[in-house]
């Protein structure tokens, strides 16, 4: 019989852990602020709170597939020079053998400002965000690191890219990533702050091929042309790289895979990948 995921087994917003929060509160000595039918900030994978000595509490389920040698994302980010990344304090993980997981909870700086959310948040945001944010970019893609970026859970590689595309647009037969750079690899406007930037969630960050990051922002913001142009515009030589150029596709398609007219991405993403292709992007040459 084979099992399913543990992100599918165990989906942390439906299901009380209320063992693993107690071991966490006891390790970390770590007393909840204010609780209350607030206090806990249940995603599917994660839950977290804020502890009484003004920290935050993020704790992670992973299932035995996902354990691939890789240190914990949060953790090993605490190497990352002049990235706005909360302070890493403390961590400690453990093998759940009757719920077949491994559980990991880091205790890091509060951060008092709240997630951006989506883009139709993101036109009041002042000029020195969007310079933090290039800053950001330009310093993590120059980060060494072994790591391997898995954004939603899987590695990337030209297999996994060349699949998403061609579900799509199957006259595309050459995907070659030849620039690589570190990234955040779940860089999206929920985990991200304002109006002072802030970096969430770095349990997937590592090398990726060039433009990942400004790409899935930019796909993610094509709804409100402005700001998709604001990062192109930011993140251009990136973008218009070669491996950039692929990235968008990239991202494009994985909306288009499941998308259709409702969505209000649909529509300018469906324009954006004609117009890559029309360049020849993820094609042979002169294919164009």
């Amino acid at each position: 019989m084979t099992v399913r995921p543990a992100a599918q087994r165990l989906d942390l917003r439906k299901t009380d852990v209320p063992d693993v929060l107690a071991r966490v509160k006891a390790a970390l000595q770590a007393a909840v602020c204010d609780e209350g039918p607030e206090t806990y900030v249940r995603k599917r994978r994660s839950i977290g709170f804020r502890t009484e000595r003004n920290t935050w509490v993020r704790i992670e389920c992973r299932g035995r597939e996902r354990l691939d040698g890789q240190a914990w994302g949060l953790e090993s980010a605490a190497a990352i020079r002049e990235v706005p990344i909360p302070t890493w304090h403390a961590g400690l993980s453990w093998l759940d053998t009757e719920r077949d997981v491994m559980w990991r909870a880091d205790e890091t700086a509060y951060i008092d400002q709240a997630p951006i959310g989506r883009a139709s948040n993101a036109p009041g945001l002042p000029p020195s965000w969007w310079a933090a944010c290039n800053a950001a970019l330009g310093e993590l893609a120059r980060h060494p690191t072994a790591r391997n970026a898995t954004p939603d859970l899987e590695p990337i590689n030209a297999a996994r890219v060349g699949a998403a595309i061609t579900k799509v647009f199957p006259e595309c037969a050459q995907v070659s990533l030849d620039e690589w750079t570190t990234a955040h690899a779940d860089l999206n406007w929920a985990n991200m702050t304002g109006p002072t930037l802030w970096i969430l969630d770095w349990e997937d960050w590592g090398r990726a091929p060039r433009g990942l990051d400004a790409a899935n922002l930019w796909a993610g913001s094509l709804a409100l042309p402005a700001i998709a142009a604001t990062i192109y515009e930011l993140r251009r030589a990136d973008l218009e790289s070669p491996t950039g150029k692929l990235m968008r596709l990239f991202k494009c398609a994985e909306l288009l895979a499941w998308a259709d007219e409702r969505e209000p991405l649909y529509a300018p993403s469906r324009r954006e990948a004609a117009r890559l292709l029309a360049q020849g992007v993820g094609q042979p040459p002169g294919a164009a």
